[in-house]
């Protein structure tokens, strides 16, 4: 499959939970752009391991926890001392187990929208000011179709990414008389390990659900989020950009 060059010469990027997934491919196609990339995850082992696979002088790692508010503002003031932050992708999320509602367990739904939602907030508060300083900011959120759906057994992962679309709407207008896009994307399954999280009814109950009939590939979640966090998306923002293979078709 031949993919586009993006140029991001120049550029700075965060990619949140960038220790694998989309977020990894992401950060490699950055890479080849000629982006300096800075991958944020809460595991370190995946953090390591995406170092040593990416193998790139422009490429720092650091640990961060992004439901943890102090923490997302010490990281980044850090970084702004002696960079610009152009380009932030909010890829960080979890889905957490499945079960009705009234069963779900009251602290783990918490933490899902946590990191889901008010880790988007936490990036997004602290970044920000800087990219309004600079009149030039890309930023993509990772949602997903099920916050447009609203998934059977997965309210609290639904509730997150239909917080996140609905942070984008607002931000995206927020920031619309400045050359800052911030957009939103909806996928379908991908072939991620965040599918080993879900049990094989409800991966089975997801792909039924796709006129495509397979799952997304992450080399077509990336060129998506590439085109939305380049220069050449000059005008779209607020807007949620639906890869699903047809499934969300609104």
């Amino acid at each position: 499959m031949n993919k586009n060059n993006f140029n991001f010469k120049g550029r700075t990027a965060i990619v949140t939970g960038g220790g694998q997934g989309f977020g990894l491919d992401v950060a490699k196609r950055f890479l080849e752009g000629g982006a300096k990339v800075i991958i944020w995850d809460i595991n370190q082992n995946l953090l390591d391991e995406a170092v040593k696979e990416l193998n790139s002088e422009n490429l720092t790692s650091q640990k961060v926890d992004i439901s943890n508010y102090k923490e997302v503002e010490e990281t980044v003031n850090g970084i702004t001392l002696n960079n610009n932050i152009d380009i932030l992708i909010n890829n960080a999320g979890i889905t957490g187990p499945t079960g009705p509602l009234w069963e779900y367990d009251v602290e783990m739904w918490k933490k899902i929208v946590d990191i889901n939602l008010v880790g988007t907030f936490n990036c997004c508060r602290t970044i920000v000011p800087n990219m309004i300083k600079n009149n030039y900011g890309r930023i993509v959120n990772v949602a997903s179709v099920a916050g447009k759906d609203g998934n059977a057994n997965a309210s609290a992962y639904s509730s997150g990414k239909a917080g996140a679309i609905g942070l984008t709407k607002s931000l995206g207008k927020e920031l619309a008389d400045k050359n800052i896009a911030v957009n939103a994307v909806t996928p379908a399954g991908a072939k991620t390990r965040i599918l080993e999280q879900m049990s094989k009814e409800h991966v089975q109950r997801m792909l039924s659900k796709v006129p495509r009939g397979r799952f997304l590939e992450i080399y077509e979640f990336t060129s998506l989020v590439c085109w939305l966090a380049s220069e050449e998306n000059s005008f779209s923002t607020a807007a949620v950009f639906d890869i699903s293979g047809g499934r969300s078709t609104y």
